[in-house]
């Protein structure tokens, strides 16, 4: 059975294993971090967020100090699909943001079945005639 756990990630419970939503790429054991079967791309924080006024006159120009953070992308090494972007202090490792406890997984989706798409709920409500 394979869980999915957020957009472009899912857990496949019989093999324990983390896997691409839109490729079926193994990306590695679910027991670990899934970045860590990821490509990683260290953007420039000033590529994302650049200056608003002119780095030649003002030493701050309201665009993050490369020395102080740094952006990381997610990519999937397969399809090419970014899976996660975070913001992180230079040197320190990768955040860990998603630790599954496998065997309560296992016992929670044994008698359920599989979800394969993402289930969307409602849009909006309905008009009810409020306007500004």
């Amino acid at each position: 059975m394979k869980v999915l756990m957020t957009e472009y990630l899912r857990i496949n419970l019989d093999t324990e294993n983390w896997e691409c939503r839109v490729c079926d790429h193994v990306v590695g054991s679910a027991s670990k971090g899934y970045k860590e079967g990821m490509l990683v791309y260290n953007r420039d924080p000033r590529e994302i967020h650049p200056p608003i006024i002119d780095p030649d006159k003002y030493r701050f120009t309201f665009s993050p100090d490369p020395e102080w953070v740094r952006i990381l992308e997610y990519y999937c090494p397969s399809c090419g699909t970014m899976v996660e972007t975070e913001y992180a202090i230079p040197g320190h490792p990768p955040l860990l943001d998603m630790e599954p406890d496998l065997p309560a997984l296992k016992a929670q989706w044994a008698q359920r079945d599989e979800v394969k798409e993402t289930v969307v709920g409602p849009a909006v409500l309905p008009d009810q005639g409020h306007n500004h």
